[in-house]
């Protein structure tokens, strides 16, 4: 390529040497700039390096680290992805159950029969990643032995399983396996069994976890998916289970000093089917290999694929595609691009948390869709979405960590590029947009253990001009949908919670909308989710940005005076005044930090250090 310096004085001399030819030495000026306009036109341009920034055209098998040596076929369930046409309520425990019964007194003394048990992995931290082809393929199990003791599996993407032993002729006793290189993050879990027999009742029991709380207790049911329903009935993932317990065993925990103790779950079952091949998941799996597929999808659409642009943001540690979205309408002149307000989704830093893909696929099926608001949507929007933060996590069965053992939601402050290069390059592309055009809302998605519902935290804002504005946006949610609870929403900003996405782009690129967007495991009314619900709550996210973004202010300025009505009140009450004696106090003078409690974070709130990783370690 030409160097820019040089790029003028050479471009006038090939003007004046073909003008010298054409006309013998006489020039005219005008032909002189209508030739230069002509040839700086196809002045050579660097062009993007495709082969590391453009989306293959085909499905990319993922890399895995060195250690795992043998995978399995990846179960292909999408074929059935359509909910059951029913609720699924809530499991009712009969009243008068003694819940004393269903416990076992689980101990480190194990009894019984090992008859699955992953390999150990054989590094105590990353060191490189192999692709799919260079692993070891194990067989697809058979549907029926000449025994009766159930197979299990988890050598595949997105699977989490330890070991299983028979503990009883139809009883089993399941370990999960830690997060890569850490000893804590048991919670996700899923795995495949077959040689299954209908009629006996079999039960499992979960004895490794370390959450004191699960939504479990609350009449949430694990997820059941059977090959044969899904031929003969039509039917998918399925809320199935009964006698359901959590509770804290006897066996103390390996990650932590004192007398701290793991949990169990357990949960009893009927197998609708002998000689079936079924799986059991704590919630609706989403892949690595499922998202490249709907990626695929678009860019397989003609008309889709003239408004989003699909490019590669980074590759992760493990040397798998994170991908990058922009989502907008083509614009003709530069002034009305710069026009255009930016909106950043992202999803899956945290790999267990499988429904915030889903409430992801939801809101991308609708930016990129044919509906007028989507196109409205498009026209005065840039959307920049990283559907996929965390795809070595994904791809292992992972909870909560990256392969760098560290949680990558606790390291937005101070990123790390060769260790969490999916949180550099998120941080460093929004640093670069702010130069551009101004970032209405950045919202990461997210799934909860604990509460019920769709929720948000965001971060207060103590600015006199901008008190309460951040809490028009989640309010206006929840006037768009039931499955939304305002209440549940939190705005404190949180010490041990500073290196999170939320409160990093509040703090240091200066979003006021800055939130994560967080969906229940479980459902509401004491009905469970299902996978339609969580894509609607996309759509509705979208609905509410439109309500929120409208030229006409009135709604805006409706919810935020019902919200300051709302704010005077519960500071009133909380002082023992009525709201008449604070009328004259401007919202300003308040402190209202202290009307909502903590947001209930996970254990792992706080960071756990360097990254785990040789060259970094020293």
């Amino acid at each position: 390529m030409v160097d820019v310096p040089l790029a003028r004085p050479l471009l006038c001399h090939c003007i004046m040497s073909r003008m010298s030819t054409t006309y013998n030495g006489k020039y005219d000026i005008s032909d002189i700039k209508k030739q230069i306009q002509e040839m700086a036109q196809k002045v050579p341009k660097l062009k993007e390096p495709r082969s590391l920034y453009c989306v293959p055209r085909d499905v990319v098998m993922p890399r895995w680290p060195v250690g795992i040596d043998t995978v399995c076929p990846q179960p292909d369930l999408t074929h059935n992805n359509t909910p059951p046409p029913f609720n699924e309520e809530f499991y009712k425990r009969p009243s008068g159950a003694n819940l004393r019964l269903l416990e076992k007194t689980d101990t480190d003394k194990h009894e019984g029969t090992v008859v699955y048990h992953l390999p150990l992995m054989r590094f105590p931290f990353y060191t490189r990643s192999r692709p799919t082809a260079a692993l070891e393929p194990c067989p697809f199990p058979l549907s029926c032995y000449d025994d009766d003791v159930l197979r299990f599996e988890s050598r595949f993407e997105c699977a989490n399983l330890f070991r299983a032993r028979r503990v009883g002729p139809y009883e089993y006793e399941l370990e999960l396996r830690w997060d890569y290189f850490t000893m804590k993050h048991t919670q996700w879990f899923y795995f495949r069994v077959s040689n299954t027999k209908a009629g006996p009742t079999y039960k499992f029991t979960i004895i490794n976890l370390l959450k004191s709380g699960s939504l479990y207790n609350e009449g949430m049911k694990p997820l059941f998916y059977s090959e044969r329903n899904a031929k003969n009935k039509n039917l998918g993932w399925l809320r199935m289970g009964h006698n359901i317990h959590y509770y804290k065993n006897n066996i103390r925990r390996k990650d932590c000093k004192g007398e701290r103790y793991q949990y169990s779950l357990t949960w009893q079952f009927q197998f609708p089917y002998t000689s079936d091949v079924c799986y059991f998941s704590h919630c609706y799996p989403y892949s690595y290999t499922d998202l490249q597929k709907d990626l695929l999808e678009i860019a397989n659409d003609a008309v889709k694929s003239q408004y989003v642009k699909q490019r590669i943001l980074c590759h992760s540690l493990g040397g798998n595609m994170v991908h990058l979205l922009t989502v907008t309408t083509p614009s003709t002149h530069l002034t009305e691009a710069k026009q255009k307000r930016a909106v950043v989704v992202t999803a899956r830093v945290h790999p267990g948390e499988t429904n915030s893909s889903y409430m992801m696929r939801g809101f991308i099926n609708f930016i990129t869709g044919s509906s007028p608001d989507a196109k409205v949507l498009r026209d005065n929007f840039v959307f920049k979405i990283v559907p996929m933060l965390n795809p070595d996590g994904v791809i292992v069965g992972n909870y909560r960590s990256s392969l760098a053992a560290r949680d990558l939601n606790r390291n937005y402050k101070n990123p790390i590029k060769d260790a969490y290069p999916s949180i550099w390059s998120v941080k460093a592309m929004i640093r670069r947009m702010l130069t551009e055009r101004e970032v209405v809302l950045y919202c990461d998605l997210h799934g909860h253990s604990r509460k019920m519902n769709v929720f948000m935290y965001g971060c207060e804002n103590k600015d006199p001009g901008l008190r309460l504005q951040e809490r028009v946006f989640p309010n206006m949610m929840s006037r768009n949908t039931s499955k939304f609870k305002y209440s549940s929403c939190r705005f404190k900003v949180q010490k041990k919670k500073e290196g999170t996405g939320r409160i990093v782009m509040w703090q240091q690129m200066g979003i006021l909308n800055s939130f994560t967007m967080e969906a229940t495991f479980a459902g509401y009314n004491n009905v469970h989710f299902n996978s339609r619900d969580l894509e609607d709550m996309g759509y509705h996210f979208c609905d509410t940005l439109l309500d929120y973004c409208d030229p006409d202010t009135s709604k805006v300025e409706h919810v935020l005076a019902n919200l300051t009505r709302i704010v005077m009140s519960q500071y009133a009450a909380k002082i023992g005044k009525s709201i008449e004696d604070l009328k004259d106090l401007p919202l300003e003078d308040l402190d209202i930090s202290d009307l909502e409690s903590s947001d209930g974070g996970s254990d792992s709130s706080v960071s756990d250090g360097p990254p785990k990783l040789p060259l970094l370690r020293k």
